[in-house]
């Protein structure tokens, strides 16, 4: 079999609005979520076992990695349909940073299956990549789903959304932006929980929001929320102040993406990115981390 290439896009989160802990211990949500055409590369090539090999030091290669994970449940699930099953050597160029809440791990892993799934011939239906994807992390079926999608549930149920609606996100410029520090997904759902019912949105509410805005012709910028902001401004002044300064400066909207770090803000097309990027530098240092993309 011959080696295969597939593209890993962040995500942005647009619309993110937790409304309650589960009896299981996840969160409950319902989010507009978009990929971007930002992202990593994941190369596959042939192996009599599976191991994996990233450009960055940073990144785990063994067995806590979603790609293997993925490739795992992949082998697992051919065997159960008895086809043949193999390794896979995968080489990762990992761009996407760390700790951001850009979904950088689990496309990663959703791409392992896409590309196991193409060099095994197509054995696993898409249903079934996406049964297998949301087993692994509450955002890898997204990264299954093409065009903006809707996610409720605890990531897991995913939809497309409406044509309308996804017309209004498709092409727009964006700039993504991440501090030097990290915030750790599990850390901040449960300073959500601790704060509990206050950190929340009720369901109907967020589902009104949504509605509201698919239903109408407002732009991408009415649609961005989330109220993961509040745990982490409490806890890292550096974040809510840039975005006020952006706010001021430059008549953005900017926003976290999921549970941060990163930030993003929707950009015009006259939009000074040179100088919202020195901005951005000016006050979280040369270290902060700036990519322009758009939305796919």
């Amino acid at each position: 079999m011959s080696a295969v290439s597939i593209f890993a896009p962040a995500k942005l989160n647009l619309f993110l609005a937790i409304t309650g802990r589960r009896a299981d211990g996840f969160h409950d949500l319902v989010s507009v979520v978009v990929k971007v055409d930002f992202g990593d590369t994941l190369r596959v090539e042939p192996a009599e076992s599976f191991s994996l090999t990233c450009d960055d030091p940073d990144v785990p290669t063994d067995e806590t990695n979603l790609v293997l994970r993925a490739a795992r449940a992949f082998a697992e699930e051919v065997a159960s349909e008895g086809a043949a099953r193999g390794g896979a050597r995968f080489v990762l160029e990992k761009r996407i940073p760390m700790g951001a809440g850009l979904g950088g791990g689990s496309s990663d892993g959703a791409a392992a299956l896409r590309a196991l799934n193409e060099r095994a011939g197509q054995p696993l239906a898409d249903i079934q990549l996406k049964v297998i994807a949301a087993k692994l992390g509450s955002d890898c079926a997204l990264f299954l789903q093409e065009g903006p999608v809707v996610m409720r549930g605890r990531g897991e149920r995913v939809e497309p959304l409406g044509p309308g609606a996804a017309a209004r996100l498709r092409g727009r410029r964006v700039l993504i932006f991440k501090p030097a520090f990290g915030i750790a997904t599990p850390w901040a759902y449960a300073r959500m929980a601790a704060e509990a019912p206050a950190s929340y949105l009720p369901v109907a509410d967020a589902e009104a929001r949504l509605a509201a805005w698919c239903d109408g012709t407002a732009p991408a910028d009415a649609l961005l929320f989330n109220n993961m902001e509040r745990v982490a401004f409490a806890k890292h002044l550096a974040l809510p102040t840039l975005l006020d300064e952006l706010r001021e400066k430059f008549g953005l909207a900017p926003r976290m993406s999921g549970s941060g770090s990163a930030c993003f803000a929707l950009l015009a097309d006259d939009a000074p990115v040179a100088d919202i990027g020195a901005a951005i530098r000016a006050a979280w240092g040369e270290s902060a981390w700036v990519r322009e993309a758009r939305i796919a």
